[in-house]
């Protein structure tokens, strides 16, 4: 039987709040390497297709295939999701803060009693000890698991391009349908954002666009298409 294994994995916080609303239930992460997303030049029918995403002087992995289906097929087969596999879980690491009075201290120094501030939605875990005052803000990959407060069991991973995202996909990744707003001047009864109406943040025409905006602003590049990992989830108590 094999062991279920737990990772940690990062999430802004928009998307934290999305999956402790349950509207956030599967995350894209890039396959990292020298991808090459279009038609290679081979002269083999097999390997009319290839992703490269391991590329080192010696050693290195790519998959190839007859067709983009074939390829994404073998690089899910054989490339190895660093986010696990169906069954293992994801510790959601987010940005946090502790009491004032250990703002000197490092995480790892920390009692697991510790009362923990969670900016994403403002909510508090304490568990021994109650928090006087908030102290300074923590970036989430400082984050220890004992003071991970979401737990995540992976339901599916496999690989597709980015832009293959249905609308129903996108708004699976935290994407909120909105009102149409009159301002807005469009012939149409719903817009997109990512997160809840604030009123003022600009909508997109679909879903997917909306999640285009997202990836960018992650750092992506929505355009070049990449090879994503697609990684289903539910919740689970920690």
């Amino acid at each position: 039987m094999t062991a279920i294994k737990e990772r940690p994995i990062l999430f802004s916080a928009p998307m934290v709040r999305a999956i402790l609303d349950g509207q956030k239930t599967v995350t894209r992460r890039p396959i990292k390497g020298n991808q090459i997303p279009s038609r290679s030049k081979s002269d083999f029918p097999e390997h009319q297709w290839m992703a490269v995403v391991q590329d080192h002087p010696r050693w290195g992995f790519a998959a190839f295939g007859a067709t983009e289906e074939e390829c994404a097929a073998e690089l899910a087969m054989y490339g190895g999701c660093p986010y696990g596999r169906q069954g293992d879980r994801l510790w959601v690491r987010e940005a946090w803060a502790a009491d004032a009075q250990v703002d000197a201290i490092a995480p790892r120094d920390f009692s697991q009693g510790e009362p923990i501030f969670y900016p994403a939605d403002g909510a508090v875990r304490q568990t021994g000890c109650s928090m006087i005052t908030r102290g300074r803000g923590r970036p989430s990959i400082h984050m220890p698991r004992w003071a991970s407060r979401i737990l995540l069991e992976i339901t599916d991973v496999r690989v597709e391009r980015l832009q293959d995202i249905s609308e129903v996909q996108a708004m699976a990744e935290g994407i909120s349908a909105v009102a149409f707003r009159p301002d807005d001047g469009w012939p149409i009864c719903t817009g997109y954002m990512v997160g809840p109406d604030d009123g003022k943040t600009a909508l997109e025409t679909t879903a997917a666009k909306a999640f285009a905006g997202l990836w960018n602003s992650t750092g992506g590049d929505w355009d070049a298409n990449p090879w994503v990992w697609v990684v289903e989830f539910k919740r689970v108590q920690p």
